[in-house]
């Protein structure tokens, strides 16, 4: 099994993000449908540990959360613990720096507010650990910006030293905006990560020579939103990439991953399935081939990247 970056991280080309499974209401197109109102505690615990199953039967061994995801990590932490599962076993990586704030409403004014300072990153590793104890493999800085001035805050990289060393947690970030490109080029200048979690697709391509660089300098690279959350798939506003997938037989989803796992800086692209129907859509991208020739048609999709995220801005929490 491959490592993630130069960690001792086992990973598999395809991991499962909690991000839709945590909570009863997310920007996924069709995440209502989905969940078909069943949204109490218990109903998606169940549901989460179902995906998480057919995940694990499937060969996934890498699985992202965050303190902002609901109750994510505390069904990830419970369905490790119901199956026996272990750091030998699995990958896990979480995230802080939002918290949940809309009390499980899916009208909520607000979902999650993002602190990105040292009292919140000591209050949620405490949290953390609670919920996923010793299996917990990645601890990252969760939508680090230049502008957060999180990658300048000496307070916040001591702890995360301290969790690397005395904890034996690998460090990483996630990133977002249409800087993220220039965001993990100053991560790569402070040098404290191991890992880099950002947003590619084909309408959003600008980080690539970022993550480029930063595999070349060693750290794991990990990819969210392939799908754009859900607009490159069926249910989405792209016909081109329908197309396209309508000629090669596949799904649109499993070809919007495949052109993600069709870039060799990657490590894991992070399926956000909220069904196992749409989990085992999404895997079929791992025996979709994609070539330069696809890759070229599909190449004018690409948007404005201050375009794409401020359209993702936009999008419902249903």
């Amino acid at each position: 099994m491959p490592r993630l970056g130069q960690t001792s991280l086992d990973v598999t080309r395809m991991g499962l993000g909690l991000a839709a499974l945590g909570r009863p209401a997310y920007i996924n197109l069709g995440h209502a449908d989905d969940l078909a109102a069943h949204t109490e505690v218990s109903a998606l615990r169940a549901r989460a540990h179902e995906v998480l199953d057919a995940a694990f039967a499937e060969g996934v061994r890498y699985f992202d959360a965050a303190r902002s995801y609901g109750r994510a990590e505390e069904f990830l932490g419970s369905w490790l613990s119901d199956r026996g599962l272990t750091r030998a076993e699995v990958s896990v990586g979480s995230k802080w720096g939002y918290t949940y704030t809309a009390d499980w409403r899916i009208d909520a004014d607000v979902n999650e507010v993002k602190d990105l300072s040292i009292e919140t990153l000591r209050r949620q590793e405490t949290e953390t650990r609670a919920n996923l104890g010793d299996n917990i493999g990645l601890y990252q800085i969760h939508s680090a910006t230049l502008d957060s001035g999180v990658l300048e805050d000496r307070a916040v990289l001591d702890e995360l030293a301290r969790l690397r060393s005395e904890e034996g947690w690998f460090t990483g970030l996630s990133v977002t905006g249409p800087g993220q490109g220039e965001t993990v080029l100053r991560a790569l200048e402070v040098g404290a990560f191991d890992c880099v979690q950002a947003t590619w697709n084909v309408l959003e391509p600008s980080a690539g020579p970022a993550l480029a660089a930063a595999h070349d300098a060693g750290l794991g690279v990990i990819v969210k939103e392939a799908v754009a959350n859900g607009r490159l798939t069926a249910r989405g506003d792209v016909p081109a990439l329908v197309k396209v997938a309508g000629e090669l037989g596949v799904a649109p989803d499993a070809l919007a991953l495949a052109c993600v796992l069709a870039q060799p800086w990657v490590d894991v692209v992070l399926s956000g399935a909220s069904t196992v129907a749409m989990l085992q859509s999404n895997l079929d991208a791992l025996e979709v081939a994609v070539g330069a020739e696809v890759l070229e048609r599909l190449a004018p999709l690409a948007e404005d990247p201050e375009t794409y995220w401020q359209e993702r801005s936009e999008l419902p929490w249903t």
